[in-house]
């Protein structure tokens, strides 16, 4: 649930998925919400391409993993190179989820393209641009039997006196054949995913 729909009495008080009041008793300390209010800002694609020197900001360390290579289509020298490689790339609208409102290039025509830049060039503020990835595959059941599918793995982080990694986390998968968008709403599944050992 997003923030503003969490507590009808704090924040949207047309919130019919929150729950009146929970908002008063997390922050009295009565209860702990899975990824907290306000942290959602993480995920926000605007930060992406800054997100190795936020790490190294707070930890004062490089990052360990490395970040999607990730243009913002609002500078100018970024928008250039974008609108040049358009058929390469996957443009994400900044506030956009789910998988809408995207564009996985090498999966395009150019009419889908053809759009793509001009929605770019009337409002470069609302894009962000990354490469294509080459996602792993999973054998997956699916209609005709076993195939293999693409996925990404959504692990999961819990903070409390220590931080923990848990041993496995989500796994997207994209359920149509070649397809690379994992989102459940553009017809991807799920699996879980579990560590056995170390």
């Amino acid at each position: 649930v997003d923030d503003d729909f969490l507590d009808p009495l704090n924040f949207r008080p047309d919130s019919m998925l929150g729950v009146p009041g929970i908002f008063d008793v997390y922050r009295a300390g009565g209860i702990t919400i899975a990824n907290a209010p306000g942290t959602g800002v993480a995920d926000d694609k605007a930060l992406y391409s800054y997100m190795p020197d936020i790490v190294e900001f707070y930890t004062g360390k490089p990052a360990i993993l490395q970040n999607v290579p990730t243009w913002r289509c609002s500078e100018p020298d970024s928008l250039a190179y974008v609108l040049e490689h358009l058929e390469e790339l996957v443009v994400k609208e900044v506030h956009g989820s789910g998988g809408y409102g995207m564009l996985v290039g090498p999966a395009s025509t150019r009419k889908d393209r053809a759009e793509f830049t001009r929605r770019i060039k009337a409002r470069p503020n609302n894009y962000i641009v990354q490469p294509t990835l080459a996602l792993s595959t999973c054998p997956t059941f699916v209609e005709k039997g076993i195939a293999p599918r693409h996925v990404d793995l959504r692990p999961f982080v819990l903070m409390g006196d220590q931080i923990r990694i848990t041993p496995g986390g989500l796994t997207r998968v994209a359920l149509k054949d070649g397809s690379l968008v994992v989102n459940s709403s553009q017809g991807g599944g799920t699996k879980d995913t579990w560590i056995l050992e170390d």
